[in-house]
Order: structure tokens, then C-alpha cells, then sequence
């Protein structure tokens, strides 16, 4: 990780005045984040806080003993472990890493103590657990909703924010697996976008071409979430 502590390249970190953002840094180190890494399993006590630079978390909820469905994700827009914030240790989700890349990682135990001893944090995370829950209500109403298409077109815009890349690995199972389809629709509807001219996928290499037609194709979801975040962080 190339990142310094003058230049965190993680938002909520970005986000704190000066003197608190150098407290907090000087708690965290730099780690990798590691392909289908499990950084926290649903129900279990949290060791670990992380605030990703590069890279993003998917957070999924299992439902009776079926293998399960995203219900959010983070990438350097957020951190993992907002439960910390309302006085809580254990995941309420599965943190699973499906973008490589790093992170600032902090020990719930610091963590804890600087959340007493640091307001302009505390607010900041407030603010943050504000719009991630505004987010889960829509992703909700987007899986209920709205066709696999725009929702395969808005999650691809989501992983590419957080990738900060033009392409990625997925395979059609993940695919299937983070949306909650089968693997023939997620087929139909890649093969769609790439029919367009808006992605290529190849061997579970996707790559954006067009992120203008790709932004297009999405459902409102997307442009929602990005005016949420944006008018409250």
C-alpha cells in the first residue's frame, strides 16, 4: 500500500479536520486486502475495523442456510464495522472482499476508545450509518423492483467506483450469488451490455467501455445512492 498518512485516500477519513484525521491514522495500519478474504462472518464479535482505499467489501445476509445475498457493499467511500458506532461489537452481515486492494485497519479496541475521544469521528460515522441505511432501503426495493439488467448494470457501476479501475474479475456464479439469479440471467444480461458495446467479459474479465452508456442502462438506484452520499458526506 502506497498511501501515507498525509494522504489517507480513504473519503471518511478525508472527510475529518486535520488534527483528527492525523489521531486516527496514527491507530491504523496499511494492509492488503486479499480476493474472497472473509473479514467478518454475521453474528460474530468484530476484531478489526478497516476504512478501504483500493478495493471493495461486499456485506452479505444469509437467509435460512441459502448461500446468501448482497445487501451492501464498501469501498473508499465508507469503512467496515459502522456497529462500533452505536455502542455494538458483533457483524450484523459477512464481510467478504470481492475487489482486491487496501485498507487502514484499526483494532476494535482502539477503535473504541477513539470514537469516546474523537467527535469530529463520531459525527462523521453518524452521518455515514445515515446513508448507508438509506442505501440498504433502496438496494430492497431495487432486488424487488427492477430488472436484472439495470441492477447488473448498477452494481457493475458500483464495483468500478470502487475499483478504481476499468475492469475487474467477476464470474457469472458470483454474479448470480451477489444479485440473488440465477446464472442464466445474469447471462442474458451481460451478454446484453456487451452486445451494446457497453462492457466486454470474457473468462469472468469484465471491463467497462463505455461508462456513460453504462450509467444509462442502470436504474435510478445508482444516480440515487451517488445524490444521498454526496448532499451528506
Amino acid at each position: 500500500m502506497t498511501s501515507s498518512p498525509r494522504s489517507p485516500q480513504n473519503h471518511l477519513i478525508e472527510l475529518l479536520p486535520s488534527q483528527a484525521q492525523q489521531r486516527l491514522l496514527k491507530l491504523c495500519e496499511p494492509v492488503e486486502l486479499q480476493l474472497s478474504e472473509v473479514l467478518s462472518e454475521e453474528g460474530e464479535p468484530s476484531a478489526e475495523i478497516y476504512f478501504p482505499v483500493r478495493g471493495f467489501i461486499s456485506l452479505i445476509a444469509a437467509v435460512d442456510g441459502h448461500p446468501g445475498l448482497e445487501v451492501g457493499m464498501v469501498g473508499r467511500e465508507g469503512m467496515l464495522g459502522t456497529q462500533f458506532a452505536l455502542g455494538q461489537s458483533r457483524s450484523p452481515v459477512r464481510a467478504v472482499v470481492q475487489g482486491a486492494g487496501s485498507a487502514w485497519r484499526v483494532s476494535a479496541q482502539r477503535f473504541r476508545q477513539e470514537l469516546l475521544d474523537n467527535p469530529p469521528l463520531r459525527r462523521c460515522l453518524e452521518r455515514y450509518i445515515y446513508v448507508s441505511m438509506n442505501q440498504l432501503s433502496a438496494s430492497t426495493a431495487c432486488l424487488r423492483f427492477h430488472q436484472i439488467t439495470p441492477r447488473l448494470a448498477r452494481w457493475l457501476l458500483m464495483s468500478q467506483d470502487r475499483a478504481h479501475a476499468d475492469g475487474f474479475h467477476l464470474t457469472h456464479e458470483f454474479l448470480a450469488y451477489m444479485l440473488g439469479v440465477r446464472r442464466v440471467g445474469v447471462t442474458l444480461a451481460a451478454g446484453k451490455l456487451q452486445r451494446a458495446g457497453v462492457i466486454s467479459y470474457r473468462r469472468g474479465e469484465i471491463r467497462v467501455l463505455e461508462r456513460a452508456a453504462l450509467e444509462a442502462c442502470a436504474c435510478s438506484c445508482y444516480a440515487q445512492d451517488c445524490s444521498r452520499y454526496a448532499a451528506l458526506l
